[in-house]
């Protein structure tokens, strides 16, 4: 089988953890986050970062001990048994399929917010037919992309900082705070920081795996921690929790009650970068994990397909595309980041199992990350933990079906 070329450096791989993470969840998450945990906003973000420092490192070590496309569907497989490895892909395909929804529904509700379901289908539809003819992002284009993002987000801060019309007394957790809201927060943040798993699926890639990923990876999260701290208090102390799990679009509320209405254009602009960005981007890696996984067997055998001329797995970019633009114009952005979260959360789970094999050194973090996976799975909205029951024990009937067919990989 053709190889993949290696030719992402540390910069590079960083810039894609970037473009994932900060265009995934900073204008999305903040608004359902805090609407669980009030004023406990703030530690929850701390928490969502601590599980996902551990899933960074096992990601990083498995990925540089495995450098192959299919992250934890690879993993998985290779460490624990196919079935598990089928599992985290499953989980992978049908989470990113509604972060999918959600990076568009964000577009729509800042584009557009009384049409923001039109929207959502109508920049689905848009960027399936634009990775069908092979026109993926380039390095440049991404760091442009991320140029941009952080650019709209330092002005943020820096005018509702300077504007005197934040509280600092927001930030601190007050009466309404409760554990299982911090922790039902840190599942709804988690879905932002769930980027850094972009970083491993291109272990294909990337040169010189076993340097390059374990640095990007944790360099990404920190970068985005970062971010996401600045971003989320200097909202919370403008709008109050109340106002901020109110809101759809937090930043652009933000602005208008700084008194910089003339920032809203920018911040729309930023949004809808990186929201689509963000879409492209998971469009990509869904539909090249779909590819993977029908290619042994797991999923239907037309999605391992590859067109003739563009090169691209068109089949399975269609019909994620197909699927996303369902889930698009049904569901609402809360509904959406919390299944994505389940089923984001049960893949990190299973590599940090993975992880857990790869020797003692690697236990303690592997330990505390399969715990705080589950931990933030079960904690979230009831709806999001029911329906990604629901899915994950559909793919274990698919698996139980497909599983006596001859030539499956490892049986």
């Amino acid at each position: 089988m053709t190889q993949l070329r290696r030719t992402l450096g540390v910069f590079d791989a960083v810039v894609v953890g970037l473009g994932s993470m900060v265009g995934a969840g900073i204008f999305a998450a903040l608004g359902p986050a805090a609407r669980a945990a009030g004023s406990g906003l703030l530690p929850a973000l701390g928490v969502a970062a601590c599980v996902a420092y551990c899933n960074a490192t096992a990601s990083a070590r498995l990925a540089a001990r495995y450098p192959a496309s299919g992250g934890t569907y690879v993993y998985g497989r290779e460490r624990l048994g196919v079935f598990w490895g089928y599992l985290a892909g499953w989980s992978f395909v049908v989470g990113k399929t509604a972060s999918c929804a959600a990076m568009a529904l964000t577009a729509g509700a800042y584009l557009w917010p009384e049409q923001a379901h039109a929207v959502a289908v109508g920049a689905v539809v848009a960027l399936t037919a634009v990775n069908y003819r092979g026109i993926q992002k380039s390095a440049l284009l991404t760091r442009a992309t991320v140029a941009l993002v952080l650019a709209v987000l330092t002005a943020v801060v820096s005018v509702l900082l300077s504007s005197g019309s934040g509280d600092p007394g927001r930030l601190a957790p007050g009466a309404d705070v409760t554990a299982g809201g911090v922790l039902q927060a840190a599942g709804l943040l988690f879905f932002a920081f769930a980027g850094y798993a972009r970083i491993a699926t291109l272990g294909e890639e990337v040169r010189d795996p076993a340097r390059t990923i374990p640095r990007a990876v944790p360099l990404a999260l920190g970068i985005t921690l970062l971010v996401y701290a600045a971003v989320a208090g200097s909202v919370l102390a403008v709008l109050g929790p109340a106002a901020l799990a109110a809101s759809p679009a937090p930043l652009a509320d933000a602005a208008r009650a700084a008194g910089a209405a003339w920032l809203v254009p920018l911040v729309t602009v930023g949004a809808a970068v990186a929201a689509l960005g963000s879409l492209l981007s998971l469009i990509l890696g869904v539909s090249r994990t779909a590819l993977a996984m029908a290619r042994d067997g797991r999923l239907p055998a037309p999605l391992a397909a590859v067109h003739p001329r563009f090169q691209v797995p068109h089949h399975a970019e269609l019909a994620v595309g197909a699927v996303v633009a369902l889930v698009a114009a049904t569901a609402d952005v809360r509904g959406a980041i919390g299944f994505s979260s389940f089923g984001v959360l049960v893949y990190y789970g299973i590599a940090n199992a993975a992880a857990w094999t790869l020797g003692p050194r690697e236990r303690p973090l592997a330990l505390c990350g399969l715990a705080g996976c589950g931990v933030l799975a079960f904690t979230l909205p009831l709806t999001s933990v029911l329906a990604g029951l629901g899915v994950l024990a559909a793919g274990v009937v698919a698996y139980a079906v497909t599983r006596g067919r001859p030539g499956r990989p490892g049986e």
